[in-house]
């Protein structure tokens, strides 16, 4: 076992300097992918893909996002917003919410799958993470712990939800990637009053943020 996690931490740190070579410089993000065990994310039959330079399946349609973009979008919301209260939609597999934990953020994340849910709640009591878990739809917020410094939505939306601004503290911010079903741009919003700052960057591909102020499921089932 001891070896095991030997490798474990040296692939964990080999994962890091690739994040280095892509740009993220970061040294409170970095530290952070340092801190949390990817692996421990992972069903067990799959730990030797933890590590790897991509994306994963967690079922239900839904994946664990490659390293690099869930270090990028950490990124964007750290220069903007170093503490406070976050906000994320897309709960997955944990490990976005996991890292945000470990930067000192108090966090809060919605999943609307009840069994990424349930694992992902069992998954942060046994790591004994201080996360808030809620089972529902994720393009509507969480209007009673609102409002939020930040907010990740780690799933493709057609647009930016506006029950999701609306929950933004005053210069607090929002990372979501927004576009069509094939391709998103990452996009910043931060608030200014009544409104709201706009950056975009570069281009990602994510599953769809499902949901009343998202996409329509029935959008994305077989068509026979």
């Amino acid at each position: 076992m001891k070896e095991r996690e030997k490798v474990l931490n040296l692939r964990r740190r080999e994962m890091v300097e690739t994040l280095k070579l892509y740009g993220i410089v970061n040294h409170r993000v970095l530290n952070a992918f340092l801190e949390v065990p990817r692996h421990l994310f992972f069903d067990a039959d799959a730990v030797g893909s933890a590590y790897n330079d991509g994306a994963y399946p967690v079922g239900f349609g839904q994946t664990i996002s490659q390293p690099y973009t869930v270090a990028f979008m950490t990124s964007l919301l750290v220069e903007r917003c170093s503490s406070g209260k976050v906000l994320e939609i897309g709960t997955g597999s944990g490990y976005q919410a996991a890292i945000l934990d470990a930067l000192g953020y108090s966090v809060y994340t919605v999943e609307r799958i009840f069994e990424l849910y349930e694992r992902a709640e069992k998954l942060f009591s046994r790591l004994r993470l201080n996360i808030t878990c809620r089972f529902g739809d994720g393009t509507l917020g969480w209007m009673e712990e609102a409002p939020f410094d930040g907010i990740v939505v780690t799933a493709g939306a057609p647009k930016e939800p506006g029950s999701l601004l609306q929950q933004l503290a005053e210069k607090g911010c929002m990372v979501i990637p927004v576009g069509n079903s094939d391709s998103q741009q990452m996009t910043v919003f931060q608030r200014k009053g009544n409104d709201f700052i706009k950056e975009r960057f570069q281009h990602f591909t994510f599953v769809p943020l499902i949901g009343k102020e998202g996409w329509n499921d029935s959008v994305f089932l077989p068509h026979f």
